[in-house]
């Protein structure tokens, strides 16, 4: 009996799988959570509200990529931005080939990582994941990491995407007349975002309904409110975003590149004190109009922004949203500090951004009312631009600063659970904050500027030497508890507890990073130090997902730009 029971539920269980719909395929476009409660944003950016959270190992479907955010489907069907290093991609990846002889693989993302193998002239290999300079492969000959200027997308790769581009005479194409436009999943403003497209780019019309319409772009579809295409053939002038932002080069020669990384193809340099209307803005990186019908992209942190002309009071924006950065925020009945404050709203909370006035955002409070925020004091999506405070700049100017990357040469200080060296990293931190630091008028200098040892009395001894305004050592932590995680920045004087909690606060606002607070600490290179001294830990290299987030581009600015902020923020109260 207890036989036949068991054949009879075995038939059952088969029967019935026969007759379930099946999933979904998507093999080289699917993607699991790699993290418990992995966060699902309305756009490609932290700065982005969150739509949902998904555990871990959760099925997820690949629509589109924006620099280091992924936009995905769940499994209800929803559409949201997932940060790329927190998901385990699908290996079926893009299909690449050496274009060089006997290129190295590495162990890891850099020349001071051991090899692993080689690839041979034409040699195929899939893209795994991509760090900066440096592609993480899989091929026959080895799995590593190798430098990406000696990958080719391979044949195939390559004339199955021209299959792709070419309409068919019958097809009705419009072109892009908004600076920035959102393409929604469905025909309202309610709709998910699944992409942005930018003025003048071609798309094809698949129909129009209640004032939208559906396109086609880059494989995809979606939809677009109509009053933003025009006729293929209609010319538009490229005006930048709505907002009139525009960014003056502080580099004295700047690489335009045709695409957002340093990977990008230089197409053109531009030089100092030239001014450009900045058409897009992605991971610190600026779209800009070289010459007329020529586009490229800048790295953002050479630009002094600035806003052109004095006509933005007023102006409308779209899609955008303003996040309160500090506690007890005041928001005003006008756009000035002499305005009546109507409310008060603490850090996180989030609001409608309505109009550009200055450099004040309106935004739409409860019951339709509206009031107004400084755009410094808070951070904003969309298509809205990102006030800094006048004059920040010039806090900076002429300073002296002494940036201390820990560690270096026998010293590796901790290694992270994927085999990240903290003086590795810590070194590139540094790299690019000084580059920023430069940039806004800083005397700038290195204790180390490569992979070499020096001991805690010669780095405050520079401090001394040079009297330095401030010295910044940079750390990355570790803990026993791998599932400890966030930044903490050190003072040991009370004389250093002022610039520690200005760039604590800065920076951990800036990465969205878990706040652990400026603290009393003591170590050497502050001990030490007679000057404005701080030490700060960006994350947790014994945490997997810190790990992670902490090497990305995303967060490698976000922290120099917190940095630099806080440091502005400490000498204008000094």
């Amino acid at each position: 009996m207890k036989k036949t029971s068991i054949l009879l539920l075995a038939c059952y269980i088969l029967l019935a799988g026969s007759l379930l719909p099946l999933r979904e395929a998507s093999a080289a476009a699917a993607t699991t959570a790699g993290i418990d409660s992995l966060n699902i944003r309305s756009g490609p950016g932290l700065s982005y509200r969150i739509v949902a959270t998904v555990k871990k190992g959760t099925a997820l479907t690949v629509l589109s990529e924006s620099g280091e955010w992924v936009e995905v489907k769940m499994p209800g069907g929803e559409t949201g931005w997932a940060a790329n290093w927190l998901l385990n991609r699908n290996s079926q990846s893009v299909a690449v080939s050496s274009s060089v002889d006997n290129l190295r693989i590495r162990k890891g993302p850099g020349t001071h990582y051991g090899i692993s193998g080689y690839l041979s002239k034409g040699q195929a290999a899939t893209i795994l994941e991509k760090s900066e300079e440096w592609t993480r492969i899989s091929s026959n000959t080895g799995n590593g990491w190798v430098s990406s200027q000696f990958l080719v997308l391979s044949e195939s790769t390559g004339s199955k995407q021209a299959t792709t581009t070419s309409p068919s005479s019958n097809v009705v194409m419009k072109s892009i007349n908004a600076d920035i436009l959102n393409v929604r999943t469905s025909p309202s403003t309610t709709g998910s975002i699944a992409g942005k497209l930018t003025l003048g780019t071609k798309v094809e019309v698949l129909q129009e309904k209640n004032g939208w319409t559906q396109i086609a772009f880059s494989g995809k579809k979606g939809w677009v409110s109509s009053e933003f295409l025009s006729s293929a053939g209609t010319s538009q002038q490229p005006s930048g975003l709505a907002s009139g932002i525009t960014g003056t080069v502080t580099a004295t020669a700047l690489s335009v590149r045709n695409h957002g990384s340093l990977n990008g193809k230089v197409i053109a340099t531009v030089n100092k004190g030239q001014k450009f209307t900045i058409i897009e803005e992605v991971n610190n990186w600026a779209k800009i109009q070289v010459s007329p019908g020529k586009y490229g992209w800048v790295a953002g942190w050479y630009l002094k922004k600035g806003v052109a002309g004095n006509n933005q009071t007023g102006q409308q924006v779209k899609d955008s949203r303003a996040v309160i950065l500090y506690d007890a925020t005041n928001i005003r009945q006008k756009p000035s500090l002499d305005s009546k404050v109507i409310e008060r709203a603490n850090k996180g909370t989030e609001y409608k951004v309505k109009k550009l006035s200055g450099s004040w955002y309106e935004l739409e409070l409860k019951g339709g009312v509206s009031g107004f925020v400084a755009g410094w004091i808070v951070e904003v999506s969309g298509t809205a631009p990102q006030i800094n405070k006048e004059g920040g700049d010039a806090y900076l100017k002429n300073k002296v600063i002494i940036l201390d990357p820990g560690h270096g040469g026998i010293d590796n200080g901790t290694t992270g659970v994927r085999g990240t060296y903290e003086k590795s990293l810590t070194l590139r931190t540094a790299n690019t904050l000084y580059h920023k630091l430069s940039a806004k008028g800083a005397k700038v200098m290195m204790t180390r500027d490569r992979d070499t040892y020096l001991s805690l009395a010669s780095r405050v001894g520079a401090a001394h030497y040079h009297g330095a305004d401030a010295f910044i050592s940079i750390h990355y932590d570790s803990n026993a508890d791998r599932t400890v995680k966030g930044m903490t920045t050190y003072y040991y004087h009370s004389y250093q507890k002022k610039i520690a909690e200005e760039i604590q606060v800065s920076t951990a606002n800036a990465t969205k990073a878990k706040d652990r607070g400026a603290r009393y600490g003591d170590y050497h290179v502050i001990r030490e130090n007679r000057q404005a001294a701080a030490l700060i830990e960006l994350g947790y290299l014994s945490n997997a997902e810190e790990e992670m987030a902490v090497l990305t581009n995303h967060f490698q600015n976000a922290a120099s730009d917190g940095i630099v902020n806080g440091l502005a923020r400490y000498f204008k109260n000094k």
